[in-house]
């Protein structure tokens, strides 16, 4: 059964830096995109960024310059290093694996993990 297992969340001032990892675990599966969404208290979860398998990314305007994603092929995990922090940023940060091109059809998440910025 494939898992995205996320990591990396915690308590950090604003301006500080947190690298997120999300590991596929229970197959070698390889989807076709993986990406980033976050949900703060109160608010909709939200598009963070996305990498597909060509290496193609794409970002929210939110975190543009901010953030990079990444991804290990090899280890089949995708990274989101978040540097320059805003309490804004404070949410749940949630890992996504699409099976499909071009759709979100049968979309897996990871359980989460949570991300505290302090001002």
């Amino acid at each position: 059964q494939v898992q995205l297992v996320e990591s990396g969340g915690g308590v950090v001032q604003a301006g500080g830096s947190l690298r997120l990892s999300c590991a596929v675990s229970g197959s070698t599966f390889s989807f076709n995109a993986m990406g980033w969404h976050r949900q703060a208290p109160g608010k909709q979860r939200e598009f963070v960024a996305t990498i597909n398998r060509g290496g193609s990314t794409n970002y929210a305007d939110s975190v543009k310059g901010r953030f990079t994603i990444s991804r290990d092929g090899a280890k089949n995990t995708v990274y989101l290093q978040t540097n320059s922090l805003k309490p804004e940023d404070t949410a749940i940060y949630y890992c996504n694996g699409d099976p499909y091109y071009g759709t979100s059809t049968g979309r897996y998440w990871g359980q989460g993990t949570q991300v505290t910025v302090s001002s």
